[in-house]
């Protein structure tokens, strides 16, 4: 009863501090109005953070569609299957993996994702220490502690542990003294950079992001490997979804960046722009999985 009342709590906090997102509650239950497009939102960063971000968008899609869109904010990544799978949600920003898993195991379509900052349309994941901790490979990551991200992200677990099978650790249990998934991306930077953990995983746009706000980043980390890269967070959009809307959306997402409004929540959620995605741009990630031992047709993860 009383973790029924604190997440009612922290949802009317979110709904306070970003009004024009309208994250619901009920979205998450129940399908909504045939007049709402709900969008989840994988927890990247900090849940008060994320939703600030994509409101603009939301706001700016809900004018030109004509058609409100509302967000709502998954607790953990490896929720985001269920999600769809009870009907809850129309489409979904999703990581590369749960995009790849979505793709592969539901059928989702992605249509469109952000072109970065600094004009880059896809990340790469980082593994990254203190400079100050001695670790210079391999050899002395042994017996450390490892903060990774989740289980259903490709830079916060896929890469490590296919980097690691590369390097001839099959057994990440035995390898590290301990490891733990600190549930976001920037929770695992500043995870290392307060010596919570002596290594960290994250997606490289991520840890940029939190370089800009926290100077200490450059004075104290160092980053050890890069994944291949992979897609930026791209939209997917579930099967069967209203292909007259699908169509708009597209096209809005695609041609925002022409518009004195669009630029405006482009600018505010940090994009230059949007391109075109296929499922075909997910290979790499479907690749990396395979190098981490994982079969993605079986594979089923499922926070609690």
């Amino acid at each position: 009863m009383k973790r029924a009342f604190s997440v009612l709590v922290l949802i009317s906090l979110v709904a306070a501090f970003v009004p024009g997102a309208a994250l619901s509650a009920q979205a998450s239950l129940t399908r909504k109005d045939p007049n709402t497009i709900v969008i989840g939102l994988i927890p990247e960063m900090n849940v008060f953070k994320q939703m600030e971000r994509f409101k603009y968008l939301a706001d700016y899609l809900s004018e030109k569609v004509g058609v409100k869109i509302k967000l709502t904010v998954l607790s953990r990544y490896g929720n985001i299957l269920e999600k769809f799978e009870e009907k809850s949600m129309d489409g979904a920003f999703l990581g590369s993996f749960t995009g790849a898993l979505a793709i592969s195991k539901l059928g989702l379509e992605p249509i469109a994702r952000p072109v970065n900052l600094d004009g880059s349309a896809t990340y790469s994941g980082y593994i990254f220490v203190r400079k100050d901790s001695g670790i210079k490979g391999i050899k002395e990551m042994k017996g450390k502690k490892m903060a990774f991200v989740d289980k259903a992200t490709t830079a916060g677990y896929i890469f490590p542990v296919a980097y690691l099978k590369s390097q001839g650790i099959k057994d990440i249990n035995s390898f590290f003294r301990e490891y733990y998934f600190t549930g976001s991306h920037d929770a695992a930077v500043l995870a290392v950079l307060n010596r919570e953990a002596d290594i960290g995983a994250a997606k490289h746009s991520m840890y940029n992001r939190v370089r800009t706000e926290e100077p200490r980043i450059d004075k104290e980390l160092v980053i050890l490997a890069e994944s291949p890269k992979v897609p930026s967070n791209g939209l997917c959009l579930r099967k069967g979804f209203d292909p007259v809307l699908k169509k708009k959306l597209k096209e809005t997402l695609l041609n925002m960046h022409k518009d004195r409004e669009g630029r405006d929540a482009l600018a505010k959620f940090g994009a230059l722009k949007f391109i075109e995605t296929r499922s075909s741009d997910y290979e790499p990630v479907f690749r990396m999985a395979s190098e981490a031992g994982i079969d993605m047709k079986k594979y089923h993860y499922l926070n609690r």
